[in-house]
């Protein structure tokens, strides 16, 4: 409904006004007439009776009118259409248009204040706008009443920087109580050994957690139906443990495995604003790199964590974190399992090997000479120096027996 100094003149309201007075017409048909609730009738009736010759109902604006300017609206029009060939692309994962992010781009890049409402308005009046998509019923909700309780650990292999020309994984792990994340990182490819490096980075940073939420990926977990190929057929699910699970086995943290990605609703979410406003800048910034796509992972991951306030828990993360370490935490203090000397033996893979009559082991043709005794068994930890070399820990009864380096490539350590 119009205003009412739209729809009616002051003499019209003073002629209603002054039958109200003489009795003539009953309050309740003037409000019905006017369309105006009891409150704001009785206050222009006030407004009347104070001063009858100088009552008006005329509007004049004391600040001027918010009209945005031509070029910020060229520049509403600039980001919708980036984001609209976003959408299009097949191979970019994102299906429709973020208004809140192009207020950002605007406030930041152009230096231009505008309203949410006005983007959203002129997107829906020039064929900006799609239909809210019908979200999945989480199947399965996980409660914590502590820091550390719980971590959520997955990975998501996008698209994320289109000009890039290739996908990368994206791993992350966030603490289910605060929803605070406490890694990121972009890796190529994706391998066991991206997954123990966030273990180390974590449990050395904030300690042992009480136990991991992870979905049922072949890093994760061996499933007897699924991996079998490269097993006895005799195993079963969980007979076989992965590197990844080894690791978390030698720190005492417990795993469940999530069935469906719905009932990994607390990580899947922040994946998919990361996943929206990471692409957005990467087309923005042209990026092509994966180390570039890191800085702007980095910057998101801040903003995420320590700028904006949870819909859910309705705190900032860091703050909400911070508390719970001090007041409700699961954390433990990271400390190497004995008879281990250094975490290098814990974060790390395992392999084992049979000593020969030379005292040597071989790990794909490549030969290593031991102190062990022959037709023993030795332990050989490999922990990965960079893309190029790795250290070998060579351990039995419970003793290091020797260190040796090896180049990756010649043990196969890219292929774990």
């Amino acid at each position: 409904m119009a205003q009412l100094h739209k729809r009616f003149t002051d003499s019209q309201i003073k002629e209603l006004f002054k039958r109200y007075l003489s009795k003539e017409i009953k309050r309740v048909y003037i409000q019905e007439i006017l369309g105006i609730k009891r409150r704001r009738f009785f206050t222009l009736l006030k407004q009347y009776q104070t001063a009858p010759k100088n009552f008006s109902i005329q509007y004049t604006r004391k600040t001027p009118s918010r009209n945005i300017s031509v070029d910020i609206e060229n520049n509403i029009f600039k980001e919708l259409n980036i984001q609209k060939d976003l959408i299009k692309n097949e191979k970019v994962p994102i299906k429709s248009y973020n208004y809140s992010y192009i207020k950002d781009r605007l406030a930041n890049d152009y230096k231009q204040k505008v309203s949410l409402h006005a983007i959203i308005n002129r997107a829906k009046a020039n064929d900006f706008h799609l239909g809210k998509r019908k979200k999945k019923i989480h199947d399965r909700e996980v409660l914590t009443q502590y820091a550390g309780e719980l971590i959520q650990h997955d990975s998501s292999y996008h698209l994320w920087a289109p000009n890039a020309k290739e996908k990368w994984s994206l791993i992350t792990s966030l603490d289910d109580y605060s929803r605070f994340i406490l890694y990121a990182a972009f890796v190529r490819p994706e391998t066991s050994w991206g997954h123990i490096n966030a273990m180390q980075t974590m449990f050395l940073r904030y300690g042992c957690p009480y136990q991991f939420y992870v979905d049922s990926h072949s890093i994760f977990r061996f499933v007897a139906a699924r991996d079998s190929i490269h097993y006895k057929h005799h195993l079963q699910t969980d007979d076989t443990n992965t590197q990844w699970k080894q690791v978390l086995e030698d720190c005492n943290v417990k795993i469940i495995y999530a069935l469906s990605p719905q009932a990994k609703g607390k990580i899947e979410r922040p994946y998919g604003w990361l996943q929206d406003r990471i692409i957005r800048n990467c087309v923005r910034e042209d990026v092509t790199e994966i180390k570039h796509a890191q800085l702007i992972l980095n910057r998101e991951i801040h903003r995420y964590n320590y700028k904006q306030i949870h819909s859910t828990t309705e705190e900032v993360p860091y703050f909400k974190f911070q508390k719970a370490l001090k007041e409700k935490s699961l954390f433990r203090k990271f400390s190497v399992k004995p008879p281990f000397q250094s975490p290098k033996d814990i974060f790390c893979f395992r392999l084992s090997r049979i000593v020969d009559q030379y005292r040597k082991i071989s790990i794909k043709n490549l030969e290593f000479k031991v102190k062990g005794y022959p037709k023993t068994k030795v332990d050989i930890r490999i922990f990965p120096l960079g893309n190029a070399l790795c250290e070998l820990r060579f351990w039995f009864n419970g003793k290091l027996l020797n260190i040796q380096k090896a180049k990756n490539k010649d043990i196969g350590i890219v292929h774990f």
